[in-house]
């Protein structure tokens, strides 16, 4: 005899909507830590959905779990956006930026070659030339590249996932960064600093210039939170 249909979800169906979720999840996740929307920015399940070519419940399921972490989070019945950090999220945040990203990096460093220093060069080419023709989304995706070929060296993996979940919380915000840090090149400097530490093999000259990127980069941020405060 023929069994009946429950109208239930079999389990490989719940399987596939499962990766699909961890799909559009981590896709999601690498944008906002690169940048790539600006605070404010509204994601709407169904443009998610688009964007990715998933279904409305992974685009669902994915979106719950990025407003769980506070990378994202509900303002309305069917409205999710991009947040901004307060004063005190993005002291926090600084924070720990600084002691974990200041200890993978000298971890790693004595760990660079010189396919990584020319990596870093390349890298740090783009960009300059992304911030000098003001596209600064494009400047900030291969920022965090920049950052993380350094980190990866240390070889500690649970040390980078608390450092990404750092930059889920704040990536969004390094859009405040401009013009101002492009103009300056405080950001290019601390980098070219950091290779030249690499080179000479000198943990402790890598670790200063990526915490003064870090400490630079708070100045201007806390800056741009303090004025709209006040508007």
């Amino acid at each position: 005899m023929n069994e009946t249909t429950t109208g239930e979800e079999s389990p490989a169906s719940d399987l596939q909507s499962g990766r699909l979720s961890d799909f559009a999840y981590s896709s999601i996740k690498e944008q906002l830590t690169r940048g790539a929307y600006k605070p404010g920015h509204k994601l709407p399940i169904r443009s998610v959905a688009e964007m990715l070519n998933v279904g409305a419940t992974p685009a669902r399921e994915a979106i719950n779990r990025l407003v769980f972490e506070g990378a994202l989070v509900m303002v309305g019945p069917k409205t999710v956006i991009v947040p901004h950090l307060d004063l005190a999220a993005l002291y926090e945040v600084t924070q720990m930026r600084l002691a974990l990203e200041g200890l993978a990096t000298e971890k790693g460093a004595l760990r660079a070659t010189n396919d990584v220093v020319d990596k870093l060069l390349a890298l740090q080419e783009k960009i300059t030339f992304s911030l000098d023709e003001k596209r600064y989304s494009d400047a900030l995706h291969d920022n965090k590249e920049f950052h993380f070929t350094i980190y990866r060296l240390c070889e500690m993996p649970h040390l980078l996932s608390t450092i990404e979940a750092l930059w889920l919380r704040v990536g969004a915000s390094f859009h405040d960064l401009y013009p101002e840090f492009a103009e300056a090149k405080y950001g290019v400097h601390n980098h070219m600093a950091a290779i030249e530490g690499l080179v000479d093999k000198d943990p402790s000259a890598v670790r200063a210039a990526m915490e003064n990127d870090i400490r630079d980069g708070y100045r201007r941020l806390k800056k741009a939170a303090q004025e709209r405060l006040r508007r």
